[in-house]
């Protein structure tokens, strides 16, 4: 059992990492490439002729191939730990007579971006380079307070009886009325549209990778298993 969820968390984290690392440098990679020319004032927003307008305009991925490499190298390592926790809960569901297919998996994928991506980012949005935030040991607290939180609740909406499932829906909401930490003032040196659309590109590529890794994993195991 220990060794087919290595295995499948394995195949599945260089798959996703690798169909995850190519969706970010075709979008998410160039609009944080943009947000760095803000903060290094390359290029500058807000002070042109008093008009609040800037031009767009999106640089080239460049031949900075280490750090390119080191992009690849973080995806495929963080979707193999993602993988192994999928692959280890997918197995303890079967132990209970829940058997998962590979089209559940990718159901099962996307609530581990529910949980681990989209709740915090309700609070803490991805953020471009150069932006001014809370204190990072309030922050952490409350993201991993909110992931912690949301398994517990999507846990209790998937498998809980009675009125548990209604329990879960609180359980998922109290991070979110408590609120993450913010300061009281707003900062930023970047165009507001580019940091919306780079927190959208990143949570939707950051959803793709989920499926895929859902999707995998639970075949993977499957095929192991026969």
């Amino acid at each position: 059992m220990a060794k087919n969820l290595f295995v499948s968390a394995i195949c599945a984290g260089i798959v996703a990492g690798l169909i995850a690392a190519l969706l970010q440098f075709m979008f998410v990679v160039p609009a944080l490439l943009e947000g760095e020319l803000y903060e290094s004032g390359a290029r500058l927003h807000f002070v042109s002729g008093g008009s609040p307008q800037s031009d767009r305009g999106v640089p080239g991925l460049g031949s900075d191939w280490g750090r390119h490499s080191m992009t690849v190298a973080f995806n495929i390592v963080t979707y193999t730990g993602y993988g192994l926790l999928l692959s280890a809960l997918i197995a303890y569901a079967a132990l209970k007579g829940i058997a998962t297919s590979a089209r559940q998996g990718i159901i099962w994928g996307l609530c581990g971006f529910i949980t681990v991506q989209m709740a915090p980012a309700i609070g803490l949005p991805p953020e471009l380079p150069g932006t001014i935030a809370a204190e990072i040991g309030p922050r952490q607290m409350w993201w991993l307070g909110t992931i912690l939180a949301t398994a517990s609740g999507i846990g209790l909406i998937a498998f809980g009886r009675s009125y548990l499932p209604l329990v879960g829906i609180a359980i998922i909401a109290i991070p979110q009325l408590v609120g993450a930490p913010h300061l009281d003032v707003f900062f930023g040196v970047a165009p507001p549209e580019l940091a919306a659309e780079f927190a959208t590109l990143s949570l939707g590529t950051a959803a793709a990778g989920w499926a895929i890794l859902g999707y995998v994993a639970a075949e993977t195991l499957k095929r192991l298993e026969t």
